[in-house]
């Protein structure tokens, strides 16, 4: 148990401002990486393939999402329990994880796979495809759900590869498929005339050689962790702990699949096909920020965690506010982009003028409370840091099912699809609200007390 509390001593007395940068660079960096993944697609497929095919790809998202959600189901609880169990030395069963995750992820991603395939048009057309888009959208998941065991293995044995100490491989490796990615889209789509396969195709092949990597990693004898006889069969008990920590994140990523669900569905009522188009390209371009925020958060979270279980109440202030500050200027970027060169924005997925201009119109719209939104989600994230789960996931979950869906749906019966555009910015401002009403609540008890103090002193947990 020695390394269990080989905790480092520099979370609770080096300078918050460094130690933010040290431990959130990596996850901006590979969270950056992963958002860039998706945008190269959208371009390449705009231009190299045309709008409709932008909005084929837009009909995809929530199937997209949901395989995620299997993703993490299996790779987050397991990289959980290998942390661990490498801190109490446990090796042995340290490895039985390492043979579950790829037995897991291999018959996970074939039950998903073989389902979709079985039940793919019906499918794509409740996520919003139309006789026009379907094409596109069947062409593309087609190719991306034949690799879906090697997404969800290079997925799962990359967070083994995090939590085993390696974050950096794992980084690189993130950063390597992005890389073969903008190699082979291209080649792929223009010089062979695959189309929206291409690009399908080469996200496929760059997890793949990025898999390759982790696995020859993994076959190393020498290392601690490493394939051996006897791990490749699913032990209840392990299986069990790792689905039952995961369900929390496979959950967030099914709302973000419902969520892209009931906005397809919406913008295909009420603007058609391109309208959908429009919505993907938006999404591209908002999530490059939101992801920056969530490396943000990542490397929040040990610094807040520590301090406050060391009762360095000051600390924990002060990286809060730091976070908050830095996720904020973050999204002003996004916002400035959004109302200074929307047309700039978007012209870089397309060359459509139609599409363009209602692409355009609608970052504008979708993104005027994005300044907002940096606070909303570190202040969610301290909730969860300090062990508010409740509040935490209420938080997370405000902005998109308890005040977006509503809204999406009663603001075009008045407003036509502007209401749906407007659904955004409105749902960003009442959960911010609510947001700052809790956090004025936790900030009052967390100023009462002084570092070193025992937080029950207060009468109430925090």
């Amino acid at each position: 148990m020695e390394k269990n509390n080989a905790v480092p001593l520099e979370l609770g007395t080096e300078k918050i401002g460094r130690l933010l940068m040290k431990y959130a660079g990596p996850a901006i960096i590979a969270m950056t990486a992963s958002s860039l993944y998706n945008i190269i697609d959208s371009i390449f497929i705009g231009h190299g393939v045309g709008p409709l095919a932008i909005s084929g790809l837009a009909v995809t998202f929530p199937l997209m999402n949901l395989s995620a959600a299997f993703g993490t189901l299996v790779g987050v609880g397991a990289s959980t329990i290998m942390s661990v169990l490498l801190g109490q030395k446990n090796y042995d069963v340290a490895n039985k994880v390492l043979g579950n995750v790829v037995v897991l992820n291999i018959i996970v991603g074939l039950v998903f796979m073989s389902t979709a395939l079985l039940f793919l048009d019906p499918i794509l057309y409740f996520f919003g495809a139309s006789e026009s888009t379907i094409g596109y959208a069947r062409e593309y998941m087609q190719v991306i759900l034949y690799g879906n065991v090697v997404t969800h293995l290079y997925l799962g044995l990359n967070s083994l590869l995090r939590a085993s100490g390696n974050p950096k491989m794992a980084m690189y490796l993130t950063i390597m498929t992005v890389i073969l990615n903008v190699i082979l889209a291209p080649l792929f789509i223009f010089a062979l005339d695959m189309g929206i396969r291409g690009a399908a195709l080469a996200t496929v092949i760059a997890q793949l050689v990025a898999l390759a990597v982790i696995l020859r990693y993994f076959s190393n004898q020498e290392r601690l962790l490493h394939f051996r006889k006897g791990i490749f069969k699913v032990d209840t008990r392990i299986a069990r702990d790792s689905l039952s920590i995961g369900l929390a994140p496979f959950l967030m990523n099914s709302a973000a699949c419902l969520v892209t669900l009931f906005i397809n569905q919406q913008m295909k009522s009420y603007g058609g096909d391109l309208a959908i188009g429009a919505y993907g390209i938006v999404n591209r371009i908002s999530f490059l920020f939101i992801m920056i925020n969530m490396g943000l958060n990542q490397g929040m979270q040990p610094i807040a965690g520590y301090n406050y279980g060391a009762r360095k109440y000051s600390r924990v202030r002060e990286v809060y506010m730091k976070t908050v500050k830095y996720a904020t200027f973050v999204v002003l970027i996004g916002f400035v982009v959004s109302i200074a060169c929307p047309h700039a924005a978007v012209s870089v997925f397309t060359s459509d003028e139609e599409l363009i201009s209602l692409a355009a119109k609608g970052l504008t719209v979708m993104n005027l409370m994005l300044p907002l939104v940096g606070f909303q989600m570190v202040t969610s994230n301290l909730f969860q840091c300090l062990g508010m789960i409740n509040k935490s996931i209420i938080l997370s979950m405000s902005r998109q099912l308890l005040f977006l869906i509503p809204l999406l749906y009663l603001l075009p019966l008045a407003l036509d699809s502007k209401g749906i555009w407007l659904s955004f910015p409105i749902s960003d401002f009442l959960a911010a609200l609510v947001t700052f009403i809790m956090l004025l609540g936790l900030l009052k008890k967390l100023k009462k007390l002084n570092d070193g103090d025992d937080p029950s002193i207060l009468g109430s947990k925090l």
